[in-house]
């Protein structure tokens, strides 16, 4: 059987509003965490903790996000600046 190979070239990754996209990503979760929060006696009692304990791990994952695409979005910005200077 012969190795597939595509035939045009990859389009270009799109580029949207990262940082904004994240931000509120991480807002949902730990939202819905708060939301979950006063009923975690019923989560317990039905064997569904680990649905708070989930919006918990979204919300600090979605601070590593924060972190990582602030910094990816300086050094891009960053990147463009020193490409126009050298032009």
């Amino acid at each position: 059987m012969a190795k597939w190979t595509p035939t045009h070239e990859a389009p270009e990754p799109l580029e949207g509003p990262i940082v904004p996209t994240i931000v509120g990503g991480t807002l949902i979760w730990f939202v819905l965490f708060l939301v979950q929060l006063p009923f975690y006696g019923w989560f317990d009692d039905h064997g569904h903790l680990w649905w708070l304990w989930t919006c918990l791990a979204g919300a600090g994952l979605g601070l590593i996000g924060i972190w990582y695409v602030r910094r990816r979005d300086a050094a891009i910005k960053r990147a463009r600046a020193g490409a126009d200077v050298q032009q």
